[in-house]
């Protein structure tokens, strides 16, 4: 598995998936969400109303990931997912990691070779830039995903520099 830092807009990522940092209504919201669904248009929609009328009726759970149709992106797939708002007094490191989690086990479950993530809870979620790097590249190294090319995709210079520290603090060793 490769993993590849991006500075730029997530909706551009020719891939076979890309990572949507939704709210639970799964409706849009800003961010990336609404990025998202702005360039993805009616369709990406349509599905996640279509999952509101049946699974996902009081939303998708934080730490969930669901996929659906990428609609007018340069991928195949969206999948979007529940980032945890960050908590000064509540500890919810797994949950952002099974965020990750989840979305890399959808990806091997519909074939993907290439996924793109943002940095998920670290705008509107107010997660330290840092420790939601570290969480996301950690939890990536850890996986036992099929999919061959993992990228992150950063819209700022400082999210960019932070995931470059923790690609460099969390590389596996190569054994000597």
């Amino acid at each position: 598995m490769e993993i590849r830092l991006i500075k730029g807009d997530i909706t551009d990522q020719r891939v076979d998936v890309i990572v949507n940092a939704a709210n639970s209504s799964l409706l849009g919201g800003s961010g990336v969400d609404g990025a998202v669904h702005r360039k993805g248009g009616p369709e990406i929609l349509a599905a996640c109303r279509r999952l509101r009328a049946s699974t996902y009726g009081k939303g998708l759970p934080t730490g969930g990931a669901v996929a659906t149709t990428a609609g007018d992106l340069p991928s195949h797939w969206v999948i979007h997912t529940v980032g945890p708002v960050h908590s000064a007094t509540e500890d919810r490191t797994d949950l952002l990691a099974e965020c990750y989690r989840k979305s890399l086990a959808i990806a091997d479950e519909l074939g993907a070779q290439s996924i793109a993530f943002p940095a998920i809870s670290a705008g509107a979620y107010g997660w330290p830039m840092q420790h939601a790097a570290d969480v996301a590249v950690r939890t990536a190294f850890a996986s036992s995903t099929t999919v061959g090319e993992i990228r992150f995709v950063l819209f700022s210079t400082e999210a960019f520099a932070a995931f470059d520290r923790a690609v460099t603090r969390n590389r596996p060793q190569a054994p000597s």
